[in-house]
C-alpha cells in the first residue's frame, strides 16, 4: 500500500509540478520586465526548487561520448555486450583508429576492467565518474543492472546466488585476464563468483579484483547503515521493507524493495546536509549563480534517479552479509555448495577505503585480506585514502586524482606480469620439445 500512496502523491503533485515549470520560465523569461527584480529572482527559484524536489527522476545518460588519450580526443561508442533480464553488460567501446593515432602503431592492449556496480537503489550511472577516469587507459565493461520494477513477473526471481551467476557469465563474456572492480555493495557477491570460478578452474578467471568501500565483513567499524541491519530482526524488513510494485509499471505485483524507502534511508542519514544543498541551491538561483546552481542540479539528478531491487534479493543480501556475516565467517552458500574465498590463490587483491566513510566502515573491505589466505601477500594491496567518505572513494577530486592512480598502477603492473607470463610460456613449450627430442 506505501508503494501505491507513494504513487498516487507523485500524480496528485503532477499539474502543481507543471504549473512551476512554467511559472519558472515566465519569471525568467527576457520578455518579463520583472525578471531581475528582487520578486522575480525569488518566485523563479521558489519555483524551481519545488519542481526539482518533487519530479519523477529517470535514469540518467551516461553521457561519455569522448574520452581524452595522450592529448587526443577518442570516440566512445556504449554498446551491450550481454543483454539478461534484470541486467546488462555494457562495454565503452573506444574508436580504434583513433585510439591507435593517439597511442602510436606499436602500442599493445589496455587492460579489460569490469566495474562491477551496486545494485543498492541507484542506477549504475552513479560511477560515471569511476568509468570516465579509467576510460583513457583500459578498456571498460560495468555492469548495468535493470530497475525491478520494469521487470514483468514472468521473468521469474532474482536473488544474491543469481547475482553470482550473472557476474560469472559477464566475466566469461569479458575473457580471460580481466581486472573487476566491486564499488560497494557487491564487494561479497563478486568474490563469491571469483571464489566459485577458482573452484572450478574457469578459464576466464579475472587478473585482479579490487574492493571499493565494500562490506566484505560488516563487523567491523559498524556504521549507522550496519547498526540498524544489526538491531531488527530479519522479520522486520520482510514486513516493512516489502512493496508490490503498482500499476501501470511492467513488473507490477513484483515484490520489491522500492528506490524511494532506499533514498529516504539515505537522505535521513545526512538531512542536514541535503537541506543546506537546496538552501544553497535557492540562494544561487536568486544570485544568478549558474555554475553553482549547474552542479547542484548535475549532482542531484543522478542522486534523486532511484531504482528498485528485487525482494529475494534485497532479503537475503539483508540475512548473509549484514547480519549473518557469512562470507566472511566461511559459512556463505551459492547454490547450495559453501564458497570458499581460500581457494582464490592466482588473482591479485586490492582493498581501498575511505577514511571518512559512513556507510562502510574502516576494516569492512580491507577484511578480504584474511578471508582471502591463499593469496600471497606480494599480490596483495591495501589502500586508505585519507578524507574521504563513502562517495569520495568512487567519485570526485580525490578519487581522480590520488585514488585512481594506485588502481591503475594495481592493474598495470599485474596485466604486465601476465602478459610475461604469456610470452614465456609460449616461448617455452617448443624448448621443452626439443630437449625431449635429443
Amino acid at each position: 500500500m506505501l508503494y501505491t500512496a507513494f504513487e498516487f502523491g507523485r500524480n496528485v503533485l503532477r499539474p502543481w509540478r507543471t504549473a512551476a515549470r512554467f511559472g519558472t520560465e515566465f519569471w525568467q523569461s527576457p520578455l518579463n520586465p520583472a525578471k531581475n527584480s528582487w520578486f522575480g529572482r525569488n518566485a523563479a527559484a521558489s519555483l524551481s526548487v519545488f519542481e526539482s524536489i518533487t519530479r519523477r527522476y529517470t535514469k540518467p545518460e551516461w553521457r561519455l561520448d569522448f574520452t581524452e588519450v595522450n592529448k587526443v580526443s577518442v570516440p566512445i561508442r556504449v554498446e551491450t555486450a550481454c543483454h539478461k533480464d534484470f541486467g546488462s553488460l555494457i562495454h565503452f567501446k573506444r574508436d580504434e583508429v583513433a585510439l591507435k593515432r593517439a597511442k602510436g602503431a606499436k602500442a599493445g592492449p589496455d587492460p579489460r576492467v569490469l566495474i562491477v556496480a551496486p545494485m543498492s537503489g541507484h542506477f549504475a550511472t552513479l560511477l560515471r565518474g569511476t568509468v570516465e577516469a579509467m576510460l583513457p587507459e583500459h578498456d571498460v565493461f560495468i555492469t548495468d543492472w535493470v530497475d525491478a520494477r520494469n521487470v514483468p513477473i514472468s521473468a521469474g526471481t532474482f536473488d544474491l546466488n543469481d547475482y553470482v551467476d550473472y557476474l560469472i557469465e559477464f566475466l566469461q563474456v569479458v575473457g580471460p585476464e580481466a581486472h573487476t572492480m566491486a564499488v560497494c555493495q557487491p564487494g561479497p557477491p563478486l568474490l563469491a563468483a571469483i571464489a566459485v570460478m577458482s573452484e572450478t578452474d574457469d578459464p576466464n578467471l579475472p587478473a585482479t579484483m579490487t574492493y571499493m568501500g565494500s562490506p566484505i565483513d560488516a563487523r567491523k567499524s559498524p556504521t549507522v547503515t550496519n547498526q540498524l541491519a544489526e538491531k531488527q530482526p530479519f522479520e522486520w524488513f520482510e514486513s516493512n521493507m516489502i512493496q508490490s510494485v503498482p500499476i501501470p509499471y511492467s513488473g507490477m505485483l513484483r515484490r520489491v524493495y522500492p528506490g524511494f524507502l532506499q533514498l529516504m534511508s539515505f537522505i535521513s542519514m545526512n538531512s542536514d546536509k541535503h537541506l543546506d544543498a537546496h538552501h544553497d541551491y535557492f540562494n544561487h538561483l536568486v544570485e544568478g549563480d549558474g555554475d553553482s546552481a549547474e552542479k547542484h542540479r548535475g549532482f542531484y539528478d543522478e542522486y534523486l534517479s532511484v531504482c528498485d531491487m528485487t525482494a529475494e534479493f534485497y532479503l537475503q543480501t539483508i540475512r548473509d552479509v549484514f547480519q549473518n556475516y557469512s562470507l566472511a565467517k566461511g559459512e556463505f552458500r551459492h547454490r547450495g555448495n559453501l564458497v570458499k574465498p581460500e581457494a582464490i590463490t592466482d588473482v591479485a587483491l586490492m582493498t581501498v577505503e575511505g577514511e571518512l566513510d559512513d556507510i562502510s566502515g574502516i576494516g569492512q573491505t580491507q577484511a578480504a585480506h584474511d578471508i582471502c589466505s591463499g593469496i600471497p601477500a606480494k599480490m596483495k594491496r591495501d589502500y586508505v585514502q585519507s578524507g574521504v567518505g563513502h562517495y569520495g572513494v568512487f567519485n570526485g577530486s580525490r578519487w581522480q586524482n590520488e585514488i585512481q592512480p594506485e588502481i591503475r598502477d594495481f592493474i598495470r603492473r599485474h596485466f604486465d606480469e601476465t602478459a610475461e607470463k604469456t610470452t614465456r610460456k609460449k616461448y617455452a613449450a617448443p624448448h621443452l620439445k626439443l630437449v625431449k627430442t635429443a
